[in-house]
């Protein structure tokens, strides 16, 4: 297996150029002060479709030749990879298939299927989606992009922490929320390559610890479904790509509760004026929890997204 390299991240980033958004880095003098450190958040909550998802969609879809194209692109998502797939698919005039779970959030459901793409709803707790999407493709002949474990996709997610670390100049630690490890992996490419001395830490659910049980282990853990409101890292294991480079490159996983996740969603809409979705808040929670640690270092948080229904963001947010 040939692991993605940085001059794969290096080739993304210039498909993704006129297509991506470069988003912003912001920063907080009120983040700084409580926590003792210089943050960079990379907002990508301000990426097309609302997420750091249509970066990696788009690189892969975008090398398809032309009997993928006539075929079309199939994928498995929660919400924004199914989002990103459906969004690129239309930019580059190719059908798109997404199998969602019943219980994904509405708003995501909706984009999905505004952006043109056909759903078939599954139950995650019953179904086995990958198997439901594998048959789907040989039926259809369509070609499977998943939504982390794919080098094209770890490319291109790389690009966020390419663009970061170039806006910013080095980092002393860089946090990145995990799920399937597409991001998280993606950012240790271009981290290792950009600032070589950052340490770069993956941040999961308490519920969700495969990632960190896997490095612990040194082998793929799966774990049961979790229960999370992190619905974007409600994976159940990491991909022998993404697991390959994390093992390598990532200094450490680090976990946190959903209470310290509605905190950090509290704190951006308080402080940055930004709506994030919980799973997008993972990785600022994990540098908080760390406290100690990123006391006087300059520190990279990526915000993966912003996809949340309304009135379950302020069912959370309320006293």
């Amino acid at each position: 297996m040939q692991l993605p390299t940085y001059d794969d991240v290096v080739a993304a980033a210039a498909r993704l150029a006129g297509h991506a958004h470069a988003t912003p880095v912001l920063r907080s003098a009120t983040a700084d002060a409580r926590w003792g450190a210089r943050f960079f958040f990379k907002c990508e909550n301000f990426q097309r479709m609302g997420a750091f998802k249509f970066r990696g969609a788009f690189n892969a879809l975008s090398k398809f030749d032309a009997a993928q194209r006539r075929a079309g692109a199939i994928a498995f998502s929660s919400g924004n990879h199914a989002q990103a797939v459906a969004l690129s698919a239309r930019l580059l005039a190719m059908p798109a298939l997404i199998v969602m779970p019943q219980d994904a959030p509405a708003a995501k459901l909706a984009a999905t299927r505004g952006y043109g793409a056909e759903v078939r709803q599954y139950d995650r707790f019953s179904e086995d989606r990958e198997a439901l999407t594998q048959r789907l493709a040989a039926e259809r002949g369509m070609t499977l992009i998943p939504p982390y474990d794919h080098p094209d996709v770890i490319a291109g997610q790389g690009t966020a922490a390419k663009e970061l670390i170039e806006e910013t100049g080095p980092l002393d630690r860089l946090y990145v929320c995990l799920g399937g490890g597409g991001l998280t992996s993606g950012s240790a490419l271009a981290a290792r390559a950009l600032s070589p001395a950052c340490q770069v830490y993956g941040v999961e659910p308490e519920a969700g610890n495969d990632g960190q049980q896997s490095l612990r282990a040194g082998h793929i853990v799966q774990i049961p479904v979790p229960t999370t409101i992190a619905d974007g890292a409600q994976t159940q294991h990491l991909g022998n790509y993404t697991f390959g480079i994390i093992r390598r490159d990532v200094t450490d996983i680090l976990t946190v509760s959903d209470a310290q996740l509605v905190e950090a969603m509290r704190f951006f809409a308080e402080r940055l004026k930004m709506v994030v979705e919980p799973t997008g808040c993972l990785a600022f929670a994990g540098a908080c929890a760390d406290a100690a640690a990123i006391r006087g270092q300059r520190v990279g948080v990526i915000i993966s997204g912003g996809n949340v229904d309304l009135a379950r963001y302020a069912a959370l947010l309320a006293p």
